[in-house]
């Protein structure tokens, strides 16, 4: 049975309407928040992306002469990995979380409104400081986004980029720290009644498995921060041999955290694929509990895998990482059977948030594949520091996380706007991503197995390296323009047309609110309409009494519910 019920109507007359940039500025609306760090998250990808075509475009012959500064190149490198990964990646999955996440479990906001605000703005201020390095003398950060010693030495680094680099990534350590900590309090306390954990929405559940990982990982790299930093600038000796010291040590620091980073990367967009398939495919997701399971098992596995990265260094015990490797891909491949067996025989649509979906499952196989054959130390000492390694690198992160986030955007989109994306657009995004993505990085494959090694700015006239250069040149390209349609599909729909909840909007699972929920903000007419989100996601605290695999489509709703309910009224029961 569902019913509903509206916010009380208040006696006293209403607060004066703030500006929508200032409203924006003083938020602690988990909506709010969620919308400013997916806006950020896309203008960092931006940022990365532009400096990616850089790298490509010096690639794209031998002796390239776009970058004529080895040191530049190094820059361009070291920061595009770094707007990438901290910025892009693991932002964009805690702004999704941030809005999806409590209205899945029905709570009604984050459990530290200000801190979550505070997690935002640390972001952008951690962003400013590492591209500040650019204002400096002798540049940002170059020694790669892993930055070793004893190459950030300052015999070789003198200037301050490096600094502030360490001092950047340290911002954002501490505004993931306080996010996972907003996470783990919100999903354990503010649950609505009968939601057990075992009724918890899949992405819920990535996104706990997520936050306990950050948690524990993060102070470790930390740690390893703020020696690099005593080090470069205060006479330490944590890294350096000649006083003392043990660079390996950095690499294990900074390995412990950067190898769970991966299923941080990863685990939300899991969450989001075991959405996705179960809708356009009429089914539930099969095999809920294992796939929870195996979630579980990943994250608890992530922590005995890290030198894997080290095996060259000769400094770690082989056999075991080798095998522990192996190991976490069973929880994986649990996951890709539970996924194979929910499209089985199912009613499939092949909207675009499904298309990326699969798009997602190839793509993350073939970097799985790739990983595991570099996890074995013989192969390993081939292929380190080669091409192979950057084609696994953006099978898994490009082919998995970033194809996820595209499914999200048009998957959540009417959740957020009230307004359905542009499936023709969608579809040419999809196809024009699959092919530039193919063109990029298969090509990396075959250089590394030739012997390429990456982080170099030119490359003897070798035929075959120069050819599979430009293919994966034009295949960078190609990803660029296929961003083109993502951006127009949402701004032809943002400023003409009615308010549309069509039938097509994917439905909820019977103990997930996110769909239930009457759309709780809509995209502005005008700027000023941003500020009229309601500071509640729900009026009053729903109930969950049975999880069951029946599916609610808002067009089953009574019409009361789906177009008269004011846009915080929810869904107060589903049975």
């Amino acid at each position: 049975m569902t019913t509903t019920a509206t916010r009380p109507a208040h006696s006293s007359p209403a607060p004066k309407r703030r500006s929508a940039i200032v409203d924006y500025l003083t938020t602690t609306d988990h909506k709010k928040i969620g919308v400013m760090y997916l806006f950020f998250s896309f203008f960092a990808f931006f940022v990365g992306g532009l400096l990616a075509l850089g790298i490509r475009t010096q690639l794209a012959a031998p002796g390239g002469t776009i970058i004529k500064d080895p040191d530049t190149y190094n820059q361009f490198f070291t920061m595009h990995a770094t707007a990438m990964l901290f910025f892009f990646i693991i932002p964009v999955w805690a702004g999704w979380g941030n809005y999806i996440v409590p209205l899945q479990i029905g709570a009604l906001d984050m459990a530290f409104p200000r801190i979550n605000a505070l997690s935002f703005w640390l972001l952008p201020a951690g962003f400013i400081t590492m591209f500040s390095g650019y204002l400096v003398k002798g540049g940002p950060a170059q020694a790669g986004w892993t930055e070793y010693p004893p190459l950030t030495d300052q015999r070789f680094l003198s200037g301050h980029g490096t600094d502030l680099w360490i001092v950047g990534l340290i911002l954002v350590g501490v505004s993931s720290t306080l996010g996972a900590i907003n996470f783990l309090v919100t999903i354990f306390k503010m649950r609505a009644p009968g939601m057990t954990m075992w009724r918890m929405p899949v992405f819920t559940w990535n996104i706990l498995v997520t936050a306990i990982l950050t948690l524990l990982a993060l102070p470790v790299l930390t740690a390893a921060l703020i020696m690099l930093f005593i080090d470069r600038n205060y006479g330490g000796s944590f890294f350096d041999p000649g006083v003392g010291g043990n660079a390996i040590l950095y690499q294990n620091l900074f390995w412990f955290y950067s190898h769970p980073a991966v299923y941080i990367m990863i685990l939300p967009a899991f969450g989001l694929i075991s959405e996705v398939l179960p809708v356009f495919s009429r089914k539930p997701l099969f095999g809920y509990k294992a796939f929870v399971l195996a979630t579980a098992a990943i994250g608890a596995l992530g922590f005995s895998v890290w030198a894997h990265h080290m095996f060259a260094t000769g400094q770690v015990l082989l056999p075991f990482f080798a095998l522990m490797t192996s190991f976490i891909a069973v929880p994986t491949g649990v996951k890709f059977f539970n996924w194979i067996a929910t499209l089985w025989q199912g009613k499939l649509t092949f909207e675009t948030p499904m298309l990326f979906a699969l798009g997602f499952l190839t793509m993350f196989l073939i970097g799985g594949i790739n990983g595991m054959f570099a996890a074995q130390p013989p192969i390993d000492y081939a292929i380190h520091d080669t091409y192979w390694i950057v084609a696994h690198i953006h099978d898994v992160l490009f082919g998995g996380s970033v194809f996820g986030v595209f499914a999200s955007i048009y998957y959540w989109y009417p959740k957020v706007t009230g307004r359905m994306m542009d499936d023709k657009l969608g579809k040419v995004h999809f196809w024009i991503t699959f092919v530039g993505f193919n063109l990029a990085f298969f090509p990396m494959h075959m250089l590394g197995l030739d012997g390429m090694p990456r982080r170099i700015a030119s490359y003897a006239a070798n035929p075959q390296w120069a050819t599979m250069n430009k293919i994966s040149t034009l295949g960078a390209y190609i990803i660029g323009i296929s961003i083109f349609p993502l951006n127009v599909a949402p701004s032809a729909m943002a400023m003409r047309g009615e308010l549309r909840f069509p039938s097509t909007v994917p439905p909820a699972r019977s103990s997930n609110f996110s769909f239930a929920v009457t759309l709780p903000m809509t995209w502005p007419s005008t700027m000023t309409d941003f500020a009229r989100i309601s500071a509640w996601s729900f009026a009053l605290v729903p109930t969950v009494s049975t999880l069951s695999g029946r599916l609610i489509r808002p067009s089953t709703l009574p019409s009361s519910v789906r177009s008269s309910a004011p846009l915080s009224s929810p869904l107060m029961e589903i049975d």
